[in-house]
């Protein structure tokens, strides 16, 4: 499997297609904004007809996970899911499928004057390209 990651102000799915709005970005805040992780899976043939599991977890510059408070206590910022490919009829035999997926995210309170990355885990192995990083904006000089 081969991983392309890109961060977005938004981003969907529909018709087997990722729907980016404004993409490309990697710098951020310092205010809390809503964003997105737009992620294309390109299966190989030998992976097909199998369920995959993934999960995409925000992490510190120290590689350590993320935390926040909440009513519950800490809490990290983990989101999975499962896809499946197959062959699709009329495409040469050994083409590999992409694989879709949009993470749509609110506002998410991070330290200003930081570095995060979005790292992306499928059945277990982080592979090439399955990371996405992102700089915040220093608080603005108080006059």
């Amino acid at each position: 499997m081969n991983v392309t990651m890109l961060l977005a102000d938004s981003a969907q799915v529909a018709d087997g297609k990722l729907y980016i709005l404004g993409g490309g970005w990697s710098l951020s805040g310092p205010e809390p904004v809503p964003s997105a992780v737009a992620i294309k899976v390109e299966v190989d043939t030998h992976e097909f007809d199998r369920m995959h599991h993934w999960e995409l977890f925000l992490e510190d510059a120290d590689g350590q996970l993320v935390q926040f408070d909440s009513p519950q206590g800490p809490q990290t910022i983990e989101i999975r899911g499962d896809f499946s490919a197959s062959a699709p009829e009329g495409v040469p035999v050994g083409t590999p499928v992409d694989v879709p997926i949009a993470v749509n995210l609110g506002p998410i309170p991070l330290s200003p004057n930081s570095r995060f990355t979005w790292r992306l885990v499928i059945d277990g192995e982080s592979l090439d390209g399955s990371t996405a990083s992102f700089s915040t904006r220093p608080l603005p000089a108080v006059i």
